[in-house]
């Protein structure tokens, strides 16, 4: 899958403007999901210095869900169990900040959006 396909222009000055604006809770831009799999990603802001390099909450469906960074080409190339690419969330749209989804991660031991 090409990383055109996760991340819209659109998508990447969001995530740039959080990157640089002064909050730190910014509202997830992105869902990317493993249609074939537990793994979702909530994606929030990309490294100005490096376009590759995404923050937000990842979930690798171990039901430890964190808030870290992961690489935009990695996630490209990921395949599921069945071989399916990870797929963007065209229907997700935010209504919270990513420290709420955070927060219902921790408790419900994977992501809920």
């Amino acid at each position: 899958m090409a990383n055109e396909d996760l991340l819209s222009l659109a998508d990447r000055v969001q995530l740039l403007v959080n990157a640089i604006a002064d909050g730190t809770d910014h509202w997830p831009v992105a869902k990317i999901f493993a249609p074939d799999g537990a793994a979702t990603w909530l994606i929030s802001e990309i490294d100005p210095d490096d376009p590759d390099r995404l923050f937000g909450l990842c979930d690798l469906g171990f039901g430890f869900p964190e808030l870290g960074y992961v690489s935009l080409a990695e996630l490209s190339a990921l395949k599921g169990p069945l071989g399916l690419p990870v797929e963007r969330d065209r229907h997700f749209v935010a209504d919270k900040p990513l420290s709420a989804y955070a927060e219902e991660a921790r408790v419900q031991g994977r992501i809920v959006a």
